[in-house]
């Protein structure tokens, strides 16, 4: 267990949890865990891509000064929310001081800050702010993932890192995507990502269709909604405003209560 007072989650790993060390032990482990939960394990310790690594551990140590006494998580960073989703809403990558510090994706930094408020309106969280991971935040219905789940400088993965990482994801989805009714991605790296493991799993067999904020495609049994993603480089300029925001998560809340 992380000891109490860092804002961690509880962590999944144990000693004997297996570690991928590169991309052929991801494709391995992913594809033989067993439950979700294994999975997350599994992934919460991967040292896969040694660029990511370590930048992800370097930012650990060298702290932004606001959070200069925080203990930073220092990992690849899951999933999280329920197992059988209606919702699924789809990142990219933990940002170095928030996810990367919290343990939580969008916890703990502005892109958090804008995304579960917005989930709150629509129902799909019990509050509005995300601090740590044991600050009470439940998400209803609804579950978060990322394509990359380490922490990558300048917030831009390379092409082989996304690659390496997309077995953990793909693993995921086959237990999540049964349930589920709508996705949100959150920017274009996202939407990719997602049609490409739709097509990892013989769900999608066209070319990507084209990203815009509120772009909406039908993909089976659920539909994939665009909205440009909640960065500070978005809400800061207006490209996304909070109108914006709650338009797709009221389409995404209208689509999983249908």
């Amino acid at each position: 267990m992380i000891r109490p007072g860092t804002g961690h989650p509880t962590d999944l790993a144990s000693g004997t949890t297996p570690v991928a060390h590169d991309a052929a032990d991801v494709v391995r482990l992913a594809g033989s865990a067993p439950t979700l939960e294994r999975l997350d394990a599994r992934s919460s310790v991967c040292r896969a891509c040694p660029r990511l690594v370590a930048w992800r551990e370097d930012v650990a140590v060298k702290k932004r000064a606001a959070y200069a006494d925080d203990v930073y998580w220092g990992r690849p960073v899951t999933g999280w929310g329920v197992e059988r989703p209606s919702v699924l809403v789809m990142g990219l990558a933990p940002a170095a001081h928030g996810g990367n510090r919290t343990g939580r994706i969008f916890t703990g930094d502005r892109s958090g800050d804008w995304l579960f408020a917005a989930l709150h309106r629509a129902g799909l969280a019990n509050q509005p702010t995300s601090v740590d991971a044991h600050d009470g935040l439940h998400l209803i219905d609804t579950r978060i993932s990322l394509p990359v789940r380490c922490a990558p400088p300048a917030n831009q993965p390379l092409p082989e890192e996304r690659d390496a990482c997309a077995p953990w994801l793909t693993r995921e989805l086959t237990w999540v995507l049964p349930s589920v009714k709508a996705v949100v991605c959150l920017g274009s790296f996202g939407w990719q990502a997602f049609f490409d493991q739709l097509r990892l799993l013989d769900r999608w067999a066209a070319r990507t269709p084209r990203f815009g904020h509120g772009a909406e495609v039908q993909a089976g049994d659920f539909s994939v909604l665009g909205c440009f993603h909640v960065s500070q480089q978005n809400t800061f300029t207006g490209k996304l405003t909070e109108p914006m925001l709650d338009a797709v998560f009221a389409r995404a809340t209208e689509l999983a209560r249908a």
